[in-house]
C-alpha cells in the first residue's frame, strides 16, 4: 500500500487508468477502482490509498478510498458468487468470504483489468521515464 501521489498521465488509455508511477524503479500503472466500476472518477486526496497487486506477472496499483483491514483467508473459506440474472459485475468477482458478521467480495483481478492496457501503460511509462 502507498498513499496517493500524482501520477504521470498517458494518452489513449482507458478512462479508469489514472497514469503510471515509478515505484522503486518499476513502472506501475494505476487504476481507479471506483471509475472501473462505472461510479465516476475518484477525486483523489492524500487520504486515498494505492494498493499494489500482481496481475499475472505485472505490478498494478489500484486507487481506493480506504483500507479498513488486511485479511488472510484460506481457499476453503471462499464461497462461490451466487448466479444472478443480468449481473454483469459477477465476472469481476472470484468469490465471497464471511468474516465475523460481514461479507467480503474478492475481486478477480485478471478480469477486472485489461492486461493489454497494463502492458501499454507499462511500455508508455518506461518510454516516458527515458
Amino acid at each position: 500500500m502507498k498513499g496517493w501521489v500524482d501520477t504521470t498521465l498517458l494518452p489513449n488509455t482507458p478512462e479508469y487508468m489514472r497514469g503510471v508511477l515509478n515505484l522503486r524503479g518499476v513502472i506501475v500503472p494505476i487504476f481507479d477502482l471506483r471509475c472501473r466500476f462505472g461510479l465516476g472518477e475518484t477525486e483523489a486526496t492524500t487520504l486515498h490509498v494505492i494498493v499494489i497487486i500482481a496481475v499475472k506477472d505485472r505490478m498494478v496499483g489500484i486507487l481506493v478510498d480506504t483500507v479498513s483491514d488486511i485479511l488472510t483467508v484460506s481457499n476453503t473459506d471462499i464461497r462461490d458468487v451466487p448466479k444472478m440474472e443480468n449481473l454483469v459485475e459477477e465476472e469481476y468477482l472470484s468469490g465471497l468470504v464471511t468474516i465475523e458478521e460481514r461479507m467480503v467480495a474478492l475481486l478477480n483481478q485478471e478480469r477486472l483489468f485489461d492486461t493489454q492496457a497494463i502492458e501499454e501503460g507499462v511500455t508508455a511509462g518506461q518510454a516516458e521515464s527515458n
